[in-house]
């Protein structure tokens, strides 16, 4: 697998209306997009910081995953992505290493990227994704 770079830092928050201006106003950081991700029941916000992303994740759903990760442990970190060449090689590979698999194959997510999941049970607690355009 070929990490080119930490492609964005998902951060959960109960409503976008409120930390979007808090990202704009204290850092400097302009929104440059809001998208909806309706299969995972989830509004996004995206920010730039050099070739890293802040995305800021509303639930739109208190059963879909961010609205169970915001009443289970609150607003905050919910997950680190890396950007690879090849989403489905990079989930083999690391599936082939042990590493527990939330998605086998890669499924569309916000900003039209491929995307899956590794298991926070098999990344010491730390949810991470693996994206990218292929």
């Amino acid at each position: 697998m070929n990490i080119s770079h930490i492609e964005h830092i998902g951060i959960a928050v109960k409503s976008l209306e409120e930390a979007i201006p808090f990202y704009e106003d204290v850092f400097g950081l302009k929104c440059y997009a809001v998208e909806e991700v309706a299969d995972q029941k989830v509004k996004t916000a995206f920010f730039k910081v050099g070739n890293t992303k802040i995305e800021l994740l509303e639930s739109m759903d208190p059963e879909g995953p961010i609205g169970k990760f915001i009443a289970k442990k609150g607003p905050g970190i919910h997950h680190l992505a890396f950007a690879v060449d090849n989403v489905n090689k990079a989930l083999a590979e690391t599936g082939g290493k042990g590493v527990q698999l939330i998605d086998k194959t890669s499924r569309k997510g916000a900003e039209g990227l491929n995307i899956g999941f590794l298991h926070p049970k098999s990344t010491f607690g730390a949810l991470t994704e693996i994206c990218g355009e292929e």
